[in-house]
């Protein structure tokens, strides 16, 4: 099957969508949590988290064109703190029903089920249920005049994790965690480990090893 750049501006919205979404693979499930000015919580699950640096420790994520109202952008621009928490295994179908539009009086958590967690000194909430999570100074917010998405930067204020997930040399086995992936828009996966390989180097073959 070949498709061109102009079959994919033919196709139908809502196919397209799907379609393109499908093309970069496996992506990380985080739910994001904020709050208002006045402390109103809200929470979304996202699938456009990524690194962007260890030192400092920064995390970028993609929030939609804001050309219709975005709860969980606006209170991170207001407020400039957000947290984003690994969705498990546990929770990953009250996760996505976050992804519904209730009205902006609503909290996903209580809609949901989820349970907030503070964290002394953070303006936004965990999710008491996911196993690994962290909290963000917004540092920039930046427009991409190409399609109107949002790029985020946050540096990285708190961070939970479960010590036994942490391995030698400063690995998290998020595996061990129940943190899942998901394709598209809607399709979650469990994760089956192939191994980790030795640092890669000239003339050496990568072995398996932990």
């Amino acid at each position: 099957m070949h498709v061109t750049h102009q079959d994919l501006l033919n196709l139908e919205d809502r196919y397209r969508a799907n379609f393109v979404n499908s093309l970069s693979g496996f992506k990380s499930a985080n739910l994001v949590g904020t709050a208002d000015d006045e402390g109103n919580t809200n929470l979304a699950i996202v699938s456009s988290v990524f690194h962007l640096g260890a030192n400092p420790p920064l995390i970028g994520m993609i929030s939609r064109p804001h050309s219709v109202a975005r709860d969980t952008l606006e209170n991170i621009q207001s407020v400039g703190e957000y947290t984003i928490n690994h969705v498990n295994n546990g929770i990953w179908k009250r996760a996505h029903q976050t992804s519904a539009r209730y009205p902006r009086e609503v909290s996903e958590f209580d809609a949901v089920g989820l349970t907030p967690q503070w964290q002394e000194g953070v303006r936004a909430p965990f999710v008491a249920e996911s196993r690994l999570k962290y909290s963000l100074a917004l540092i920039s917010s930046q427009t991409i005049d190409l399609n109107g998405v949002v790029l985020l930067i946050g540096e990285i204020t708190h961070l939970h994790v479960e010590r036994e997930a942490i391995a030698e040399g400063g690995y998290i086995d998020i595996e061990s965690l129940g943190s899942i992936a998901v394709s598209g828009l809607d399709n979650y996966h469990v994760t089956d480990s192939l191994g980790r390989l030795t640092y890669a180097k000239p003339h050496t073959k990568p072995e398996i090893f932990g």
